[in-house]
């Protein structure tokens, strides 16, 4: 057996456990840049607030029903993350992260009362982080996705619902439409309405060699999971990117070149700390620069550069990417986003160097090592790139910013 733990609304739900008079009050979290609608509070999501909506589309909306509106803390959420995943694992020796707010624990030969242990779950994380959850359990992960589902979206669930029997698979199976089964989108769904299956239950009683046909091996899989056939085993460690990519939006519009330079060269630098997180190497750069789409004169540009040896160095990376865009830019234009892709990335560990072209100095390697060192103990701005630049009036807007409440000293909330 397998459970799915996902955190109810999380962003919405993060800023929610410093502030508890939100709770019961509708709370949307924006986009980088305050662009987008991202989360929603269940209370938010009552009132009609569609996702991903701009935000100037429904500001007015948001301040006619009293909404709590709060630009993205990512430092926030990311160790609000940490916290919940540590409580989960004292429920399973075996789990997989699979995104920020779900996690697949192994069940697997625990004789316990999954309502039971549901129920405890779901109790200890709100115990402990103040975080909602709903939890999932079923003898695969693409049945325990559908029971998580079932959890936060029929009230008697109460927030668990356990999939331990065909019979109970099968009632949810015939009440779900197609759509409402992990990893199928309405796009699927359409050529899979050529075979008349419409709900999750035509999908699970279908012939998987003929629906196999119709569209790949994983649909087949899909088939045998909705029967309580498990086929996709749980990912102990995540899998190395292949691609690693840093895009921001400017806080304001850009028409000369040095801050596109400072905010290519941040983006850059944090690209490198997510190459370095996967012990990876770069060989190759995308670089690409942009105005609006939305404005007149829409002007667009990216180009691919070559790095001289394969590289995990922040200065070389940061240079070359700067050369790049500078490559790109054009005067007159007002320039809104830019971005730093790595595109071909290797695996140091395996990684055989030239003979006769030393690549990366040992030099290099300790830099990278006491910079690492140094972001660990002191928080990743201690130290940074001249190049990224000092008072960076480009950075992006966050005007709805809550404090970090738990990554940063001066954010620790304060009683009076």
């Amino acid at each position: 057996m397998l459970a799915l733990v996902d955190c109810n609304s999380f962003y919405a739900s993060c800023e929610q456990i410093f502030r508890p008079d939100l709770r019961g009050r509708p709370v949307v979290v924006l986009s980088n840049n305050d662009g987008f609608v991202v989360a929603r509070s269940k209370e938010a999501k009552a009132l009609g607030i569609p996702d991903l909506e701009p935000f100037f589309k429904i500001e007015r909306l948001l301040r006619q029903h009293n909404v709590a509106i709060f630009s993205s803390n990512y430092p926030l959420y990311g160790d609000i993350s940490d916290r919940v995943m540590t409580t989960l694992q004292t429920f399973s020796p075996r789990i997989e992260v699979y995104s920020i707010d779900e996690m697949f624990l192994d069940l697997a030969g625990m004789q316990v009362d999954f309502p039971i242990l549901g129920r405890e779950i779901k109790d200890r994380v709100w115990k402990h982080v103040r975080m909602p959850v709903g939890v999932g359990i079923a003898p695969s992960k693409t049945l325990a996705k559908l029971a998580n589902r079932a959890a936060k979206k029929i009230p008697k669930c109460n927030g668990v619902c356990v999939l331990d029997e065909p019979h109970k698979w099968e009632w949810l199976l015939k009440r779900t439409p197609v759509t409402g089964i992990w990893g199928i989108a309405k796009r699927l769904a359409r050529r899979l309405e050529e075979l008349n299956i419409y709900t999750a239950w035509d999908l699970a009683t279908a012939n998987a060699k003929v629906v196999r046909r119709a569209s790949s091996i994983n649909l087949e899989r899909t088939i045998e999971e909705l029967n309580g056939r498990p086929c996709l085993a749980l990912e102990d460690v995540p899998p190395a990117k292949k691609q690693i990519y840093c895009t921001r939006g400017f806080g304001k519009r850009l028409d000369t070149l040095e801050p596109i330079q400072e905010a290519v060269a941040l983006y850059a630098s944090r690209a490198i700390d997510k190459l370095r997180a996967q012990n990876g190497l770069v060989t190759t750069l995308h670089v690409f620069l942009h105005t609006s789409p939305f404005e007149p004169g829409f002007y667009s540009a990216s180009t691919v550069a070559q790095l001289p040896y394969p590289t995990d160095d922040v200065r070389l990376v940061a240079s070359t990417a700067r050369k790049a865009v500078a490559e790109l830019y054009r005067p007159g234009h007002q320039f809104m986003k830019a971005g730093v892709g790595m595109i071909e990335v290797l695996d140091r560990r395996y990684h055989q160097f030239d003979m006769l072209e030393p690549g990366q100095s040992l030099k290099s390697d300790k830099l990278m090592a006491a910079l690492d060192a140094i972001k660990k103990r002191h928080g990743k701005q201690a130290v940074y790139l001249a190049a990224q630049g000092v008072t960076q009036p480009w950075y992006m807007r966050q005007q709805f910013r809550s404090p970090e409440y738990t990554t940063s000293w001066r954010g620790l909330p304060v009683v009076i």
